[in-house]
């Protein structure tokens, strides 16, 4: 059995803010807590291999980066950035087969992981953490569905107002952005299958139109109307209906 969390009060409330945990009782979130073991990866990090493929793991700090590469140009598409109360990787929780994805650390990374067995005894154990765990796989796969919605149908001006738009933090009305507020243009570009050079011109021109502004590498919304519009412009030119409103 692994050592008990000598914090196990603080990580039971991190787990609260957790979509998958949130709903479950204190005696559920106990239990679980005995099968996790704590792990940190520092910044920077790639691990592969079957030692995480054969482990689900629950961020409590940082972001990770879900992404796969091109091992021939060397290009890279980020499939998601997960950060604090997400858990990788669901769909190989379910499917027990791996997932050809490249994770990399954002931060320094503060996790939980337990067996993939063991999660998966959850689903069928505990009915509450089954109906939470539902939903937010719909939620990645929605996410999916728009990235490839975006990548085939939309101009790279649009495809860059519509991640930033994904990220609004709403709970706050000044709209401050969530996980993406300090990423270099580089990543935002492998967010949106386009590159460096390209995000600096596109946001450089929205700063001097005052739509968004950009203090010592945080971005920051200045005129959410005005990104709103941006987002649904090529839209707009393909005839004038939307066929695609989620943001």
């Amino acid at each position: 059995m692994p050592p008990a969390f000598s914090d196990k009060v603080s990580v039971m409330e991190l787990l609260r803010q957790s979509p998958l945990f949130s709903s479950l009782t204190d005696t559920v979130l106990q239990d679980m807590l005995r099968h996790f073991r704590r792990e940190t990866w520092k910044k920077g990090r790639c691990p592969t291999g079957p030692g995480t493929e054969q482990r689900f793991h629950v961020i409590l700090s940082g972001r990770l980066k879900m992404g796969q590469t091109n091992p021939e140009t060397g290009r890279m598409v980020t499939l998601f950035l997960l950060g604090p109360g997400d858990a990788f990787d669901v769909i190989s929780l379910l499917d027990g087969e791996p997932n050809p994805v490249m994770l990399e650390a954002r931060d320094d990374l503060e996790l939980l992981s337990t067996p993939v067995d063991e999660a998966r005894h959850w689903i069928e154990l505990h009915p509450e953490f089954n109906r939470s765990f539902l939903p937010y796989l719909g939620r990645q796969m929605r996410l999916l569905a728009d990235l490839a919605g975006d990548l085939a149908l939309h101009d790279t001006e649009t495809r860059l107002a519509r991640l930033i738009l994904r990220h609004i933090d709403n709970g706050n009305p000044a709209h401050p952005l969530h996980l993406i507020h300090d990423l270099p243009h580089e990543a935002l570009g492998e967010m949106i299958g386009t590159v460096r050079v390209v995000v600096n011109r596109q946001l450089q021109h929205w700063q001097r139109e005052g739509v968004i502004i950009s203090r010592r590498g945080r971005l920051e919304i200045q005129e959410l109307e005005a990104l709103l519009k941006k987002a649904m412009q090529s839209i707009h030119h393909h005839g004038g209906k939307s066929r695609n409103r989620s943001y």
